[in-house]
């Protein structure tokens, strides 16, 4: 029990270390060296817990740090109570959830900013890592009735896009189109104008 305790909090140190890194140093300075360093810890354990430093990045990306875990948007029960909802009430409470979380996460826009300037192979894992959460929650919302809407996928696809673009752009400015970027209000006017456009485009 023991080695099975010490097995989980090292890699709970090194998970921690990977987020703390990049927020110092960015992907320029991530590697197997740094993250051992910053989790006081023997880089071998890297290897031996994870496979090296591609796996423990999908793990940390995995783990909620980076990208919002779905039971944060759809709720501990995979999204159950949520399907039992009509689907335009259902698309907008996972914006409001996506939002708020994003939100919280100025490590994670750092990274969306990075991302846009730079290509390597730790970007492509955070990249794989978030198109399989897209295709999760496009099951876990609903993936038949949403197929009812074709053209939900892209208009989906264009939401999430502006979301993660206002985040960013809200790093350097303050106004964008009109919208107070570090507003909560505002945020919330772009809440309730998604819910709104869902009750007009989504079948009851």
């Amino acid at each position: 029990m023991a080695s099975t305790r010490n097995r989980e909090d090292t890699a709970a140190l090194l998970l921690a270390a990977v987020g703390e890194v990049l927020a110092r140093d960015g992907f320029g300075g991530i590697g197997v060296n740094a993250i051992a360093r910053q989790a006081g810890v023997d880089k071998v354990l890297i290897y031996r817990y994870f496979g090296g430093l591609p796996g423990l990045v999908t793990a940390w990306s995995a783990s909620g740090r980076f990208w919002p875990d779905l039971t944060e948007l759809l709720g501990a029960d995979g999204g159950a109570s949520l399907r039992a909802r009509p689907l335009a009430e259902r698309y907008g409470l996972f914006f409001d959830h996506f939002i708020d979380q994003l939100r919280q996460r100025p490590l994670t826009i750092e990274i969306l900013a990075a991302e846009i300037a730079e290509r390597t192979e730790l970007t492509v894992v955070l990249e794989t890592e978030r198109e399989r959460w897209g295709e999760q929650a496009f099951t876990m919302l609903g993936g038949s009735d949403i197929e009812q809407v074709p053209e939900l996928r892209h208009v989906t696809l264009l939401l999430v896009a502006g979301v993660q673009y206002l985040l960013v752009r809200a790093r350097t400015i303050r106004v964008f189109g009109g919208v107070q970027l570090q507003s909560d209000d505002d945020w919330n006017q772009i809440k309730a104008s998604i819910r709104a456009m869902a009750t007009r485009m989504l079948p009851s």
